[in-house]
């Protein structure tokens, strides 16, 4: 069991331009994310749901063919195979991710 002060936490390098800090569980991943500016996912999918919640900045993501401008408090929640992926901008963003392990 972990418990996290966001604001604190220990990122580590997790691919170029991104920084995170992740809990695995047997059903479960939450990760905390920074994603540096100028950054960007063309796309891929998960076997299981994820959601999430932007803390700092602005990203700009796909879930389908829904396309969206994300900022501070907004939400996303991606289902199980839809293909999703996101930009960043002229600044850094932090974001909370929450996925299911496929079971």
């Amino acid at each position: 069991m972990a418990f996290w002060c966001v604001p604190a936490l220990q990122l580590q390098e997790f691919k170029p331009g991104i920084m995170s800090k992740a809990e695995i569980g047997s059903n479960m991943i939450m990760v905390c994310m920074d994603i540096s500016p100028g950054r960007a996912d063309s796309g891929h999918e998960h076997p299981s749901d994820q959601c999430g919640i932007v803390l700092k900045g602005k990203i700009e993501m796909f879930i389908g063919k829904e396309r969206k401008m994300l900022k501070r408090n907004d939400a996303y929640f991606i289902p199980a195979g839809e293909r999703h992926g996101w930009k960043t901008f002229d600044s850094p963003v932090r974001i909370l991710d929450i996925s299911l392990t496929k079971t």
